[in-house]
């Protein structure tokens, strides 16, 4: 359709002076529009070319080129008829064009009229502008406007029609506004016309202008008027202003009623839709099957099931007949309150299926999840021989993306092509959704080529299939282009693009699409919200996830647990404690994903006592047989220094996966009891569950703090000739680790050359430490001077080297590593140990100190005169400084897990199991310490440094001294 508009200029007074050619040289019947219709009429250049191409008439009076019926009409009236009569001819004949859209004809008719001669009257002038713009050829019709002598509001009014006919409400709208800048006064014609333009192009602020305008002129008592208002407001989601507007006229009719009820529907207001529909019973006016149809489409859409059963009591009350367009609005409502059963038992009350019945009754039983149903309903509808539409093949590739039947999809896809729907919208965006959730991404994305013109679901429906595999960089491409073809995203857009930004782990990006967000307003939106503070969790961008999880109005338990878990796993436990605690006090309630994610932050900090309160709550809620949470509870119990809680646990459980096998096999390891990680790594084999990376893990640690060095080479060789699992840098390190802990260096130099293992820290740091256990100051030096290379120099490095000399005497190159480590900015971490006590966390650092201090120093002081009366004598070789002997026995006597045993002895639950947790490794007197007071107060002593659990009972260690 052309769209000109009249202020650019009209036609010259002769602008149509070429249709006086021959009629019969038009060809009337051409079933294609051309591109350029004045080429048809194509101005011939002398009289004599024209008389041409006349057809002459044999005998009979018939045309060798046969005309058109209505130049017949024009023909058999005489020359000398009154020229009045011949315009209302012609005027008719036109509007009948105008409703056929037979352009060719009509333009014939113009011609004739200029050939004849006969000056137009107004209303020949109006049914011209009429007919070419529901033609569509608006700039024919501007230019009638323009030649004709005197312009008139219906003359506008015709041309602003023929443009809403054809589908363009702006165009009707700069019309209107055209018209108005000439002065013209419109009529409720126009007015209602103009109101209609702008519920077509969704333009409510311009509508409310013509309201005004309608106001002005005293025309909003006309029924035309109010019905376009109405409906113009409730399109657009005004629908106070709709009733006021329906509530303020003096008289309605059936036509207005209805239209503000199916205004109510739109929005979803069944209530509302309802309640006018009593009023509409009340006020005695009749209402139709397609009132009541309007009604059930609200109660649908608010899911108001009791007011739709009334409605549907009341069409059978009143003796309508349930005929397919009240059946259908019937079967939705049922179909959306769940009432399938009903909505199969109505449709098959009615014999005569519609394609719309079909179609609804298909999409209804898809929706409902009852696909299989839905097929064989479509097999029967194939069967009845109703021809099928785009919404029976949308409902219909749904059902069978749901059943997850590929070729049965397939075979739909190739039915589509067979009825020619390929390139329907729906049907396509239906398809693309079944290939993707088939796996086929890349089949679905041919679709979506394919397609002419592709809407904002088809691309959100391809963006939610980049979403895994190997696709997640396609994601942000395809966001891109969508971006770039001028498509506006919405909250499902940003929702896939941002789980396409968590798989790839690509924060820039991320945060590019957030200030699309941004742009776009929807960073209030309450799943684009939840979606982003999902993204910044999984980059552990927790600043990012609080700003966006402190705008969200509603935060429900996925929010809350985002952010717990996500403090969790960045050693911020205490923050997720205490969201945890805050949650609750909100009134959310907690599932088993919460539940773990706040173990996993306790098992972090050692926090045992809320631990168990979580256990507690796990065990009311009944979420202790979820696998999460029962690992998450072992984890816990087992970080935490309750090996045997831990073990409890996981016998108590039914069903055991291979994430608590290998959590329970680390937890023996941990706590030094290799024997039992080594029985239950068996178990778990006996049972079926083959073992992982993970769980030779566990085992070759246990395999080092038993000092199993044999038993660890035939668990290592197993990785690879019997389960087929490739040995990662950890394992590499642990079998280091098993050797160089049993001193043997030659062994260790043979396996690292021979696995070409030079690159990898964490066999240099292993070797680094071994050796300062035993003193090789050689072999130290070469891991030291590789640490180096591979630029991990950290804390433990310098002092590993700077203690291996030291335990060889060599105070000079043991101050130079000092030195060194200071020249690089290095500092070292201070000696910190902590124990809780009554709920309460008391943390110790050597030189720092504590409200009871001079209390702890005295208890240290007592037990060192009860040790020495036994044979106890200070380890001063432990102490890696050169100072005197004093000094260094002062020095070991304020070591912090020292402290931390004094203070929990002074404290009231002493007689409970005292726990100390350290950040460094245990040093050999501390470690003589704790055995020798174990035994004198017949106090269990746990303490967990940063490679395992010391349980010291008896005057014994769980280690056995090797670690």
């Amino acid at each position: 359709m052309e769209s000109t508009s009249v202020s650019s200029g009209f036609c010259n007074q002769h602008s149509f002076q070429f249709l006086s050619a021959p009629i019969l040289q038009v060809q009337i019947f051409s079933r294609q529009q051309p591109r350029n219709p004045f080429n048809i009429f194509a101005t011939v250049s002398s009289s004599q070319q024209r008389s041409r191409t006349i057809p002459e008439r044999d005998l009979s009076g018939r045309n060798h080129c046969s005309g058109p019926q209505i130049e017949k009409n024009i023909e058999l009236e005489p020359l000398n008829v009154g020229s009045k009569r011949r315009l209302k001819r012609y005027s008719s004949l036109l509007g009948d064009c105008a409703l056929r859209g037979a352009l060719n004809e009509g333009k014939a008719i113009h011609g004739h009229q200029i050939k004849t001669g006969v000056d137009p009257d107004s209303h020949f002038w109006v049914s011209l502008i009429n007919f070419y713009a529901k033609c569509g050829y608006s700039s024919y019709a501007c230019q009638v406007l323009g030649e004709m002598p005197e312009q008139d509001v219906v003359s506008w009014t015709a041309l602003i029609q023929g443009s809403i006919a054809q589908g363009n409400g702006k165009q009707g709208v700069d019309l209107f506004c055209e018209m108005r800048k000439k002065g013209i006064i419109p009529n409720e014609f126009t007015v209602a016309t103009c109101l209609k333009a702008c519920s077509m192009c969704w333009d409510d602020s311009f509508g409310k202008q013509v309201h005004a305008e309608a106001i002005k002129e005293g025309l909003l008592s006309d029924v035309f008027i109010a019905s376009a208002l109405v409906n113009l407001y409730a399109k657009c989601g005004e629908i106070n202003l709709a009733d006021k507007v329906f509530f303020c006229m003096p008289e309605k009719n059936e036509v207005l009623w209805n239209v503000l009820i199916n205004g109510h529907a739109q929005v979803g207001d069944g209530k509302g839709a309802f309640r006018l529909l009593c009023e509409m019973i009340n006020s005695e006016v009749e209402f139709s099957e397609f009132t009541l149809s309007s009604v059930l489409k609200g109660c649908a859409n608010s899911r108001e099931l009791r007011d739709g059963q009334l409605v549907h009591c009341l069409a059978i009350k009143r003796g309508f007949e349930i005929d397919k367009f009240l059946c259908s609005s019937l079967i939705d409502i049922y179909s959306k309150c769940d009432l399938v059963d009903d909505a199969l038992r109505l449709f098959y009350m009615i014999t005569d299926h519609d394609v719309v019945s079909w179609s609804a009754m298909i999409s209804c039983l898809e929706k409902q999840g009852r696909s299989s149903e839905a097929i064989k309903l479509f097999y029967l509808m194939r069967h009845t021989g109703v021809e099928l539409n785009q919404f029976t093949f949308s409902s219909v590739v749904s059902a069978a993306a749901e059943l997850g039947d590929l070729l049965y999809g397939e075979s739909i896809h190739a039915c589509i092509f067979k009825y020619g729907f390929e390139s329907n919208v729906s049907v396509s965006n239906a398809l693309i959704g079944m290939y993707i959730k088939n796996g086929c991404v890349d089949d679905g994305y041919r679709v979506f080529e394919a397609m002419p013109e592709p809407d904002l679901v088809s691309w959100n429906t391809i963006l939610s299939g980049f979403q895994a595999n190997d696709y997640f960089e396609s994601g942000s491409n395809i966001f891109r282009q969508m971006l770039v073809e001028g498509f506006t995203p919405n909250m499902y857009t940003f929702i896939s693009i941002l789980r396409s930004c968590s798989n790839l782990l690509d924060i820039n990006f991320g945060k590019q699409v957030h200030a699309q967000i941004l742009k776009n307003s929807l960073d209030g939106n309450e799943y684009v919200g939840k979606a982003l503070l999902d993204m910044y969790a999984k980059f552990r961008y927790m600043e990012e996830s609080y700003m966006v999880f402190a705008k969200l109005i509603n935060r429900d338990v996925f929010t809350w647990t985002v952010m717990i878990t996500g403090f969790a796993q960045t050693e911020q436990a205490e923050k997720a404690i205490k969201f945890f605690n805050s949650m609750q006090q909100g009134g959310v309630r907690p599932n088993e994903f919460t539940i773990a994610g706040c173990l996993s932050g306790c098992s972090r900090i050692t926090a045992t006592e809320s631990g168990r309160q979580l256990h507690s709550m796990a065990l009311k809620i009944g979420f202790l047989p979820d696998m999460f949470v029962s690992g998450a509870l072992v984890d816990m119990y087992a970080k935490c220094g309750f090996i045997e809680d831990a073990e409890t646990i996981f016998k108590g459980l039914v069903r055991r996966d291979k994430v608590l096998w290998n959590t329970m096999i680390c937890g023996f390891s941990l706590h030094g009891q290799g024997d039992k990680a080594l029985e239950t790594f068996q178990k778990m084999k006996d049972e079926g569950n083959l073992p992982d990376e993970v769980t030779f893990l566990g085992v070759l640690s246990a395999c080092s703090h038993m000092g199993l060095v044999e038993e660890g080479k035939q668990h290592f060789n197993s990785m690879s000739n019997v389960y087929a699992i490739t040995p990662r840098d950890e394992h590499y390190a642990c079998m280091v680790d098993i050797l160089s802990r049993a001193g043997r260096f030659v062994e260790v130099e043979s396996f690292v050359e021979e696995m070409k293992l030079t690159s990898n820290a964490l066999v240099w740091e292993n070797v680094l430490g071994a050796c300062a256990k035993h003193g090789n100051v050689k072999y130290g030096e070469r891991a030291a001077q590789k640490l180096f290379e591979l630029k991990c120099e950290t804390d433990s490095t310098f002092i590993l080297l700077s203690n291996t000399f030291a335990s060889k005497g060599r105070w000079a190159d043991a101050k130079k590593v000092r030195a060194l480590m200071s020249n690089h900015g290095v500092k070292k971490e201070p000696g910190c140990s902590w124990v809780e006590i009554n709920n309460n966390v008391h943390v110790f650092v050597s030189d720092a100190a504590h409200p009871r201090t001079r209390e702890i120093h005295l208890k240290l002081e007592e037990l060192g005169e009860k040790l020495r009366l036994i044979g106890y004598v200070p380890q001063i070789e432990h102490v890696l400084h050169d100072v005197p002997d004093r000094e260094k026995e002062e020095h070991l006597n304020h070591h912090s897990e020292k402290l931390a045993l004094a203070f929990a002895l002074l404290s009231n639950s002493h007689t409970k199991t005292i726990r100390i947790f350290k950040n460094l490794r245990i040093c050999g007197d501390c470690h003589n310490f704790m055995k020798i007071v174990s035994k004198i107060t017949t106090q269990e002593i746990v303490i967990r440094d940063t490679n395992r659990f010391h349980s010291f009972k008896d005057g014994s260690c769980s280690c056995q001294d090797y670690w």
